[in-house]
């Protein structure tokens, strides 16, 4: 049998509310403004001054390459902080070009497609570890795939990457989760939109998870300077090819984004790519017997899982000017903000778009912000990851099914199923 993503249910769900993305993301809602209200007004219920929401492929595609008049410079959040806290923990993808275009040449050498390309044998061998771990032997368990699984293999690559010791890794996650999970009670102790003291309006980052992590990329700093290593901080601490450097900030927040978003949105990613894979058997065997014969249908099923999923859900632009979209009048100052995952789900960019199709050509899918200047600097490492845990996890199952109920993030940012209990049984 095969499922698609739940369509049905109301389609007048409020966007901005956290608890909207409780029971996944609102297909109908985004379906009916695709249709009737493309780029439509929201307004917010926590002292923001709202924002359009931008939900067509077109129209994002437009948004996301026009940074002269979007700008990602005031944020790329829905929430609204004070100057001098924003600047503080400011990151790379808080710029425009020329500015994004320098931060990113600092710290890209790592990323290239030549330097990922070297982790490929030391991410099968992670993999292979967790799935191991996992899995011991012919048998049938029952496990949390989100925890045993997709969250273990970016965590552990991670450590691998940034060079540090392997017991600071659920460390690190879990910073990365409080900030990256900001909403969601059970990631931290601060949900920004529940807790409103001012112990929390004067904390740093609005979250001891930043501050923690600025002070631990401060010793790694300290370290490297001390002794060099051949890892990521290393890079990162070495000056370009002209001889410029990152500021000592931006080391820092570039940490931060770092252990965020390099590990969240790889989990939840593979965690929905492991569940669709589930409710579509002959999908699953096709690219079981794929695996090693394939590579092409492997990548293909790759892209459709990051289309599928498309994690993260949205970014935040800023009009610089007054403009018009879609027939809108937005004025200088208004926040825009695209929502990617309904632009994955656009049946005018993907001909039936709640489809799971492994085989889906083309699939010019925006998951890590295609055309746009700020396209994702771990793009490649991410498919790879992805890539690597498919071929050393799929050769083990015989069959899977969900067992319980699945618990997802509480967020309006980030999708996610933060528990996905699953029946494996194993070949």
């Amino acid at each position: 049998m095969s499922i698609s993503i739940e369509t049905t249910g109301p389609d007048d769900l409020n966007i901005v509310d956290p608890d909207t993305y409780a029971n996944g993301f609102p297909h109908a809602t985004f379906e009916r403004l695709r249709r009737t209200d493309p780029v439509s007004w929201w307004d917010e219920t926590d002292g923001g001054k709202g924002f359009w929401a931008v939900t067509r492929y077109d129209d994002l595609l437009s948004v996301s390459r026009n940074t002269a008049v979007f700008s990602n410079a005031q944020g790329i959040t829905l929430e609204e902080m004070e100057p001098d806290d924003f600047e503080a923990r400011r990151n790379m993808l808080e710029y425009d070009p020329p500015e994004h275009t320098r931060y990113r040449r600092l710290v890209s050498r790592p990323f290239s497609r030549r330097e990922v390309m070297g982790y490929e044998a030391a991410i099968r061998e992670i993999a292979r570890q967790v799935v191991d771990d996992a899995l011991p032997g012919s048998s049938t368990v029952h496990l949390d795939v989100t925890e045993r699984i997709a969250k273990q293999l970016p965590m552990r690559m991670l450590g691998k990457l940034l060079g540090v010791p392997d017991e600071d890794g659920p460390w690190l996650v879990e910073r990365g989760d409080a900030l990256l999970g900001n909403f969601d009670p059970e990631m931290t102790d601060y949900p920004v939109d529940l807790v409103n003291t001012d112990e929390f309006r004067a904390m740093p980052f609005r979250s001891p998870a930043g501050l923690e992590l600025y002070r631990y990329a401060e010793e790694q700093a300290n370290l490297r300077r001390a002794c060099p290593m051949h890892d990521v901080i290393n890079s990162l601490l070495q000056p370009a090819v002209d001889g410029e450097l990152l500021s000592d900030r931006e080391f820092k927040n570039f940490f931060v984004l770092l252990v965020g978003a390099g590990n969240d949105t790889s989990r939840y990613t593979m965690a929905a790519g492991m569940k669709a894979l589930s409710e579509h058997p002959d999908q699953m065997r096709d690219l079981q017997r794929a695996i090693g014969t394939n590579p092409a249908l492997v990548e293909s099923a790759v892209e459709e899982i990051l289309r599928y999923s498309t994690v993260t859900m949205n970014f935040r632009r800023t009009a610089l000017a007054d403009t018009e979209l879609n027939g809108r009048s937005i004025r200088a100052g208004d926040k825009v903000v695209i929502w990617f995952t309904s632009a994955d789900h656009d049946h005018d960019a993907f001909p039936d778009p709640y489809r799971f199709d492994i085989r889906r050509t083309p699939n010019d899918h925006v998951a890590f912000g295609l055309r746009s200047p700020h396209l994702c600097l771990g793009a490649q490492l991410a498919r790879m990851e992805i890539r690597l845990l498919l071929e050393e996890l799929l050769p083990r199952v015989k069959d899977w099914a969900v067992d319980g109920p699945i618990e997802r993030l509480r967020s309006n940012f980030i999708g996610g199923m933060k528990h996905l209990p699953m029946t494996i049984e194993t070949r």
